[in-house]
């Protein structure tokens, strides 16, 4: 699934990034090479973060 269409950023980048140690959406996009453009995506970059640290 697409997280962020601005930036062609699927949801397994997001949750790889998180289980190697990204903490926040800023570190997610940092390690991923990218920013955010819109900010529409954030929130559910939050929520995806948040499921993989509560599963680790």
């Amino acid at each position: 699934m697409i997280v962020c269409v601005c930036n062609a950023i699927r949801e397994d980048e997001v949750r790889q990034a998180a289980r190697e140690g990204a903490s926040c959406t800023r570190s997610v996009y940092r390690a991923i090479g990218r920013k955010p453009r819109c900010g529409q995506c954030l929130p559910f970059a939050k929520e995806i973060i948040a499921a993989e640290h509560a599963t680790a």
